[in-house]
């Protein structure tokens, strides 16, 4: 379950990281102005925000496997029509189309997971799931460090391994169960019934046989299967939280996109060839997996809001410090500082985001929480060329750093859930 979920997240990650890269070779190769390259960068995150949304009311309908499944194929086929582009112009509607798929899959994989994992190591699971991102995110960079400045066409044929999900959408529809809790929600008892005697058979568990199909039939689902809808997200008992975890998912995604997505530019545009720049994003890159090492050891024993407001301090402070770089090594450390911090914060607030929800809208609510942080995604990559004329690097990451401060400030509005039961 984790490693099959973990390798559709790590292709997410690579297709994320590839414009990056795709970014710094067509302002060189096409001569592509900043405003054309923010909207590549942008149109992505718009259909991200929309993806989430979507995916997560869907997966609350129809179940999260079959969403996430659809998800990669969708976005894996569009990436790798992208390829094909011939100008500005189809490669932003195409990356619209990558959006969809990509905004939809990241909350409804979380979700399945966690609707799986023992509540004495769930947190740490959800770590574990979103340091695949680490992976992916390296193995982009490693792509763009070898693929992409290869030759005039190195940007497509980085974005046409992008394709690899649709193949492999199909090994997840197969092979993935489908949530238990999902499908008692829905009054599928037998089904449910089915995935944990496999669960159990893999782990050499003998339990008694289960209940007769008749008994098993006669049973009420668990939850209402009502059509989830936005507005229960502010039922009394959940509006507050609901707000605290939309600030901090927005402020995460603002300084995150906006550093990450425009990293290789910046960096050539601070006097660093192109390969150059891409091999010190690539080293900056590798600091991520310690950050979720960390933050997956972290989140049991600290509980979940202390090590996301901890992890969102040190991402203000590295943020700080890498717009006061000058020299290269101040560079590469403060840039492997942010990546260690920024990735543990994200993390944590994977692994805090299902845990809030009862099971009838956990994907509308994760889904909602990152359709409002794609949003921010949308704004950073606009907002990076005019704060960087205004101000240069200094500026940027100055106000980087005061999002992630907002972030932290957001994190302790939302309850500690660590070793608890999820709601039914």
């Amino acid at each position: 379950m984790l490693v099959g979920s973990g390798f559709g997240w790590a292709l997410d990650a690579m297709d994320v990281g590839l414009i990056s890269f795709v970014l710094a070779q067509l302002a060189v190769q096409w001569n592509a102005s900043d405003l054309e390259l923010s909207w590549v960068a942008s149109v992505g995150f718009i259909g991200m925000a929309v993806g989430a949304v979507l995916g997560g009311l869907l997966a609350d309908r129809i179940g999260r496997r079959r969403v996430f499944a659809l998800t990669l194929l969708v976005y894996g086929l569009a990436t790798g029509a992208s390829a094909l582009s011939g100008s500005i112009a189809v490669l932003i509607a195409w990356r619209f189309v990558v959006g969809l798929g990509l905004g939809a899959e990241l909350p409804v994989a979380s979700t399945l997971v966690s609707e799986f994992a023992p509540p004495r190591i769930r947190g740490r699971i959800i770590v574990v799931l979103e340091s695949f991102w680490a992976i992916g995110w390296t193995v982009s960079a490693v792509i763009g460090f070898l693929v992409v400045p290869s030759s005039e066409n190195g940007w497509r044929w980085a974005l046409a391994v992008g394709a690899a999900p649709a193949i492999y959408s199909v090994v997840v529809r197969l092979r993935l169960p489908e949530s238990v809790r999902f499908l008692e929600s829905r009054g599928r008892f037998m089904e449910a019934e089915s995935t944990v005697q496999r669960f159990e058979h893999s782990a050499g568990v003998t339990v008694p046989p289960p209940e007769s199909a008749a008994v098993m039939s006669g049973a009420r689902p668990t939850a209402s299967a009502a059509r989830p809808q936005m507005t229960a997200l502010f039922a009394r008992a959940l509006r507050g939280r609901t707000a605290a975890l939309w600030l901090v998912w927005f402020c995460v995604n603002f300084s995150y996109y906006g550093a990450f997505i425009w990293l290789p530019t910046i960096l050539v545009a601070s006097g660093f060839s192109l390969t150059r720049s891409f091999a010190y994003t690539l080293i900056i890159t590798l600091a991520q997996l310690p950050g979720y090492a960390a933050s997956a050891y972290l989140i049991e024993r600290w509980g979940r809001r202390r090590t996301l407001a901890a992890f969102l301090i040190g991402s203000a402070l590295s943020a700080a410090l890498f717009g006061m770089a000058t020299e290269t090594s101040q560079v590469i450390g403060a840039g492997m500082l942010l990546s260690f911090f920024n990735l543990g914060a994200w993390g944590a607030l994977y692994a805090v985001t299902p845990e809030l929800y009862p099971t009838r809208i956990r994907a509308t609510g994760a889904g909602w929480a990152a359709g409002i942080g794609r949003s921010a995604a949308i704004l950073a990559p606009l907002a990076v060329p005019g704060l960087r004329d205004t101000g240069g690097t200094g500026l940027l990451f100055t106000v980087f750093a005061a999002f992630f401060l907002v972030a932290a400030l957001g994190a302790f509005g939302l309850p500690e859930k660590r070793g608890q039961v999820l709601m039914d």
